[in-house]
């Protein structure tokens, strides 16, 4: 969801990778007397999915026991003694980079409340694209709201609610939202979840021998040792209780539009989405860039980390050397202390560094997954040229971003997106490259699926490049342009 950095960890404009943000990450599990330091070892595993705070909530079969902070998880669960106080055999986690609310800890995930049919826990990865106008309906009936989190909606859906049982309240509240959810909950007997009904986000289903467990990527199974099932399957709703797992599909149909994106970027490269080893898919991605836009050169260079398996599978279309010309520094965090601003423009180097032995006279395709605002592209092809390079040649494994995302991961506002205020020659110029090129839709959907891009009814949901979203944006229904940062502002405001 989008959030912008802890007051005591700031994000420096310098530091920012020029990258559409990661989104959040879920876990659940039900069943097993280490439900908390199961939980979080699947956050650490998703880590990637959100730096800026992760939470834990429990149940030990009478009382709710959480725990959250801002920060990462191994140093919000790192000591053994906060694990010790998460008892319970059932427990759901999150890890949170927000697209909406701002980053106080009372947006920090799960949420917990008490309802009159007992405690309940939500966390969940996605944006809804009502929730501004959802909120103001709850507003004027009398609800209070305690964060600025769309997650809260669903509490105060759920809580009036005409249905009986949890979970006739729980499917009564999905079928008022709109945009994109993967949602795990936890009350006093069952743990819960669900996904959208077009399945923008992941969501899996696994076992660790009797306990169930559900999570954003299969990848937090592999950390514990569990095995991966199967996808939670789009406008599912998994209940686990002590007598075993109920799927049941209460929401209308829909042709599934899972995010391409998270072939292209989020997701952890060792993952499986939809049958799709994302590693495999962005090596494909590589060789269809290739295809579409190989230029004579000595060697291919990822921009690290996620521009390496594009650059492999680059390399290997071309039979060209794949080389580490860029090497990536691990250790930079957020708190690093802001320099004079005549040092300033070093920042780029604390997170890569040119390798010039390597790239001393070659004429270097770089490979890198996105640009977002151009600033930090044109701050590395000039690195990559200072230490030697004769040629840069700079290639994309998405297409050109020209919208706003509205589904859960924080992309700039529009007019702020270099592709949306350029053509690719404009943009080739900008970042100074000798050529510029991107993949094309038919050519990223190719390497995904096998198959070029429905236009009538497309196999994905890329808005992003595309500007086609799969569900109303009821919260921009006034017609204006408004990024989440802006809704963001608006719903703070109240």
């Amino acid at each position: 969801m989008i959030n912008s950095p802890p007051v005591d960890q700031p994000v420096i404009p310098w530091l920012d990778n020029g990258r559409p943000r990661e989104e959040c990450g879920v876990f659940a599990i039900h069943g097993n007397q280490d439900a908390a330091a199961l939980s979080a070892l699947g956050l650490h595993a998703l880590q990637h999915r959100g730096q800026e705070a992760a939470g834990i909530v429990s149940f030990d079969g009478h009382h709710f026991h959480p725990h959250r902070d801002l920060g990462q998880v191994g140093d919000i669960f790192g000591d053994p003694s906060v694990i010790e106080r998460l008892k319970g055999e059932a427990a759901i986690g999150h890890v949170r980079y927000s697209t909406s609310g701002d980053p106080a800890l009372r947006n920090v995930q799960p949420l917990y409340a008490d309802f009159h049919f007992g405690g309940l826990a939500l966390a969940h990865n996605g944006n809804l694209t009502n929730a501004r106008t959802l909120r103001q309906e709850l507003v004027s009936r009398g609800a209070l709201f305690q964060s600025t989190s769309d997650t809260e909606v669903f509490q105060h859906l759920i809580a009036t609610s005409a249905g009986g049982r949890l979970i006739d309240r729980f499917t009564d509240a999905l079928s008022q939202v709109e945009g994109a959810y993967s949602l795990v909950a936890l009350s006093r007997r069952k743990v819960i979840a669900a996904r959208d009904p077009l399945g923008v986000r992941p969501l899996s289903l696994g076992r660790l021998g009797s306990s169930w467990i559900v999570t954003s990527e299969s990848c937090a199974f592999d950390i514990i040792g569990a095995d991966f099932v199967r996808d939670v399957d789009p406008g599912e709703v998994i209940v686990i209780d002590d007598n075993g797992l109920e799927s049941i599909k209460p929401l209308p149909k829909m042709k599934q539009r899972f995010c391409i994106f998270e072939y292209v970027y989020f997701a952890r490269p060792d993952s499986l989405i939809e049958d799709r080893n994302v590693y495999e898919v962005r090596k494909r991605i590589g060789a269809e860039l290739a295809r579409e836009s190989h230029i004579a050169a000595d060697m291919v260079i990822p921009v690290p980390d996620s521009g390496v398996p594009a650059a492999i599978g680059y390399a290997g279309e071309v039979g060209l050397p794949f080389e580490l010309g860029l090497i990536r520094n691990h250790y930079v965090g957020r708190t690093f202390i802001e320099p004079r601003d005549e040092i300033r423009h070093l920042g780029v180097k604390l997170k890569h560094n040119a390798n010039r032995e390597q790239l001393m006279g070659k004429r270097v395709v770089m490979v890198d997954d996105s640009i977002v605002r151009g600033t930090t592209a044109k701050k590395i092809v000039e690195m990559v040229r200072q230490a030697g390079a004769k040629e840069v040649h700079l290639r994309i494994s998405s297409p050109p971003t020209t919208q706003s995302c509205f589904y859960g991961i924080d992309t700039p506002e529009r007019r702020e997106l270099l592709a949306a205020q350029h053509d690719v020659e404009g943009m080739r110029a900008l970042v100074g490259a000798d050529s510029l090129a991107f993949v094309s839709v038919d050519g990223l959907y190719k390497a995904v699926c096998g198959a070029a891009r429905d236009k009538a009814s497309p196999q994905f949901c890329d808005a992003c490049f595309t500007d086609e979203y799969p569900t109303s944006l009821t919260d921009l229904a006034d017609g204006t342009e408004k990024s989440q940062l802006s809704l963001l502002a608006e719903i703070g405001r109240r």
